[in-house]
């Protein structure tokens, strides 16, 4: 019944509104015409004055232009007046009867037509109660948060919201959620892991020294965990190890399954940085280089390595010469060149993504967060 009330109050107040000025009754000619009076009687006054030689002619010839534009004022004012008076007594009646009748009417019409009068209020409490499948994920990250905020050390707490904070994007929140999940619930592979990865999405995709560091603690635990060795091979791949790289993801393509989801994503790795890579078939001896090839590889120079280096990155940039679109393939060159040393080109690189992507506002976003790590920015 509150409700009601308030909306019936609120009613009346409008309606009070709309009636006060029609309730209001002009009162004749009021100061208007006390004033043309007082200024006609000047007049008299300032011509009897001329007369009796009190004032001069051209003082009195002023004076009268004055309280002739201050008459000619008034009888203005007075004619405006008149005419808002002249309005007629039945319009404000109609005026005041719809506003009285048939607007509540209309309200009430309206409102049970199309709102919904049965429904009972529903408290914040209420809604945060509600079966999962009725709430949205923000109202739960809040209420995690809240709890979390009044319990900052329920390790299990912080465990449930990273990948949360990580699904929505918010990887800075992710990495401190599974760092305190370490710190309250212990180190393990995987939760190494899932901070490594955290730290890889708030960097953009750069695997960092505080990143490398993690997942070399992961696999310290436990070497065949498959996150701490993808995101190894990323990192020899970034530190300009492509051998080192194809090595590990060959690993991990030999003992998966073929019907692992992820070996998708492990043969693109793997063919960024060998581009004739053909299929590796799960659980068989790997077809790649003989020890002979290994051997061979281990005696280059840094010089020749640095060339062969070179020479896949330059084999990169001619393959987007002729494919623009591939965007991940834009970030790993602006990449490699930055890993390089050659700031030059990365620029380049990334102005020539940026003119390839056009008014994707979140392909921009990432390219500009890439480079603004990588420190190419400008």
């Amino acid at each position: 019944m509150s409700l009601y009330l308030i909306l019936a109050l609120m009613t009346a107040a409008a309606i009070f509104a709309v009636l006060w000025p029609l309730s209001r009754h002009p009162k004749g000619e009021g100061n208007g015409g006390h004033d043309v009076a007082v200024y006609r009687d000047q007049l008299d006054e300032i011509e009897r004055d001329r007369k009796a030689g009190l004032i001069a002619d051209s003082e009195a010839e002023a004076a009268r232009i004055e309280i002739s534009r201050r008459l000619l004022s008034a009888a203005d004012a007075g004619a405006v007046r008149d005419k808002v008076v002249t309005t007629p007594l039945w319009r404000r009646r109609a005026a005041a009867i719809v506003a009285l009748v048939l607007l509540p009417i209309v309200a009430i019409t309206l409102y049970g037509r199309w709102g919904s009068p049965q429904l009972p209020g529903a408290p914040l409490a209420g809604r945060l109660d509600a079966p999962l499948a009725n709430r949205s994920i923000e109202s739960m990250v809040a209420q995690v948060e809240a709890h979390l905020e009044k319990n900052p050390n329920d390790g299990q707490g912080w465990q449930v919201v990273a990948p949360v904070y990580m699904r929505m994007g918010r990887f800075n929140d992710a990495v401190r959620a599974r760092a305190q999940t370490i710190r309250l619930l212990g180190s393990s592979a995987e939760r190494e892991a899932d901070l490594g990865e955290a730290q890889v999405a708030a960097a953009n995709g750069v695997v960092t020294a505080d990143a490398k560091a993690t997942f070399e603690r992961a696999l310290k635990q436990d070497a065949s965990n498959l996150k701490a060795q993808y995101f190894s091979g990323l990192a020899a791949e970034q530190d300009g190890k492509p051998e080192e790289a194809a090595r590990i993801w060959r690993g991990i393509l030999t003992s998966a399954p073929a019907n692992a989801p992820f070996r998708p994503l492990i043969q693109r790795s793997l063919a960024r940085v060998e581009p004739n890579v053909r299929e590796v078939e799960p659980n068989t001896p790997q077809p790649g280089p003989t020890q002979e090839d290994l051997a061979a590889a281990q005696q280059l120079t840094p010089e020749q390595r640095q060339e062969m280096i070179r020479g896949m990155v330059d084999r990169l940039a001619e393959r987007l010469k002729a494919d623009a679109s591939d965007f991940e393939g834009w970030l790993r060159l602006v990449r490699a060149y930055a890993v390089m040393g050659d700031r030059d080109k990365a620029r380049e690189a990334a102005q020539s993504a940026r003119n390839t992507i056009g008014d994707d506002a979140e392909k921009r976003k990432r390219l500009d967060d890439l480079a603004k790590g990588l420190g190419i920015e400008g």
